[in-house]
């Protein structure tokens, strides 16, 4: 039998070797550390999601703007305002955030004013260009012919006085 007593000795003294390490850990946590320093959850690796909110609102839509254009053109135009106040209901605004890893990484705002439900002026931040304006850029560049196209490389002209050409 000295075996089984052995044995419950050496749990009894598992668990007091536990209780010996995990506590003075666990106390120290919350005396020595700074909890708002792992408040930011990237630390530990969790994922956030990228978040676009409001209107995405580009320089070809605004383009299409004229004044005299009722409420429902603009809405056709721009979409459905994210602010509209009811106390001032000739004014609607229009706010854009992209939000990446939790931080704001753009933020714009534009505004309509109306006049007996007619649009008299907007304004508002930077607007971006739109995606088909940004295509046919892309299409100039590719399509341009390169500076220096006509001109030989240097391995030609290394080639070249090889050759007897000059």
């Amino acid at each position: 039998m000295p075996s089984r007593s052995l044995s419950v000795t050496f749990r009894k003294l598992r668990l007091a070797f536990a209780f010996a390490v995990v506590l003075p850990l666990a106390s120290a946590c919350t005396t020595m550390l700074n909890w708002a320093e792992y408040a930011d959850m990237r630390r530990f690796g969790v994922y956030k999601l990228d978040i676009n909110q409001g209107n995405y609102i580009t320089q070809d839509m605004v383009e299409k703007l004229k004044e005299g254009q009722s409420k429902q053109q603009v809405r056709l135009i721009l979409g459905t305002p994210l602010l509209v106040s009811a106390f001032r209901d000739n004014r609607w605004d229009y706010v854009y955030e992209y939000t990446r890893g939790g931080k704001v990484v753009e933020q714009r705002k534009f505004s309509t004013y109306f006049v007996d439900d007619m649009l008299a002026r907007w304004e508002g931040d930077e607007l971006p260009v739109s995606a088909a304006q940004l295509n046919r850029i892309a299409a100039d560049r590719a399509l341009a012919p390169e500076s220096g196209a006509g001109e030989k490389s240097a391995w030609d002209r290394f080639l070249d006085i090889f050759k007897g050409n000059k």
